[in-house]
């Protein structure tokens, strides 16, 4: 049985790899400057009233693979530039906590992130939400706990001693949300889990699970929902077993440092442009009816939920949780 976990765990990986590669470093978009932090760190740190250029620096953390990023967002990208007459520079990153830690060194004006960084972490990143999708009528998403169709694992405890996939170390719905489900439980996804990967985005999980290369994972149900209405070629090899409470939606977010004239011009943008024939066909495009103010009290069920998750893991710790 070792043996044939080894040989599981390799493939697992090898397969997370190919997927990197085929939506990621492999890909690329001449219609975008794309920038590598790595390579190009002086240029990158200049301010947009620095730039010989107008331009803004923006970010779409990987809640979905590099390559279908800038296939879905391109249009809005494009139409937020030309309605601001700015050059939009598309950034992109592996995880959420490089685009997090580029906030910090202001190397970056606008993002669309993930709730989790943005409820717990919107004072150390220093970013302001500007605007949130509304998705088929609703401000807020979930998280959605996925098996194979074929599968005969209909709930959480099911998937102990199985493998599972998360998506980023800081994701919501991809991390937070099972292993707090887990926690719940007294314990911890080492224990409760045989094996478990990181994907890196909700898309890459969705195919793990519709392979059966992972015996579960927890996904964005924006993403899922969108997948399964465009391409649902993997979703439909999936069955849906559990729902989290509702979260805000990830939102739209400036750093605290971009002028206040252009964040109100972004917002503007945002909040008017399914008013706008353009505007509207490209949110169509993306299932988002449109842009809406956000409210704080939208991502409070992230950090109460952050907090008892951090309460339950010392409890165990101290040995007074759950056995």
């Amino acid at each position: 049985m070792d043996v044939i976990h080894k040989y599981h765990s390799i493939a697992v990986s090898l397969f997370i790899a190919v997927l990197s590669c085929f939506f990621g470093a492999c890909s690329s978009d001449s219609d975008y400057k794309q920038v590598d932090f790595s390579k190009t760190v002086q240029s990158a740190s200049r301010t947009v009233q620095e730039a010989g250029h107008p331009s803004l620096r923006v970010a779409i953390a990987a809640m979905i693979s590099p390559k279908e990023s800038i296939s879905k967002y391109k249009s809005l990208m494009d139409y937020i530039g030309k309605k601001m007459g700015y050059q939009i520079i598309l950034i992109q990153r592996k995880t959420y906590g490089e685009i997090n830690e580029l906030f910090q060194k202001q190397q970056i004006d606008l993002a669309l992130i993930c709730s989790g960084p943005y409820a717990n972490g919107k004072d150390i990143f220093q970013v302001e939400a500007l605007a949130v999708p509304l998705v088929r009528g609703e401000h807020y998403y979930r998280s959605y706990l996925i098996v194979n169709k074929k599968s005969s694992i209909k709930t959480l405890e099911d998937l102990r001693g199985k493998t599972f996939a998360y998506t980023d170390p800081d994701s919501n719905t991809g991390t937070l949300v099972p292993n707090y489900w887990v926690a719940m439980k007294g314990e911890t996804s080492q224990l409760f889990f045989k094996e478990t990967t990181y994907t890196y985005s909700h898309d890459n999980s969705i195919i793990a699970v519709a392979k059966s290369l992972v015996d579960g994972a927890a996904v964005d149900s924006h993403i899922w929902e969108y997948y399964h209405r465009t391409n649902p070629e993997y979703t439909a090899n999936t069955r849906i077993i559990k729902k989290s409470i509702p979260f805000g939606s990830p939102p739209f977010v400036s750093s605290r440092s971009l002028p206040l004239v252009l964040k109100e011009n972004v917002k503007e943008i945002l909040l008017t442009m399914h008013l706008d024939p353009e505007g509207k066909q490209i949110q169509d495009s993306l299932f988002v009816d449109k842009f809406v103010l956000p409210q704080e009290s939208w991502y409070q069920p992230i950090i109460k939920m952050k907090q008892e998750f951090e309460q339950l893991k010392k409890k165990r710790a101290n040995g007074t949780g759950k056995p």
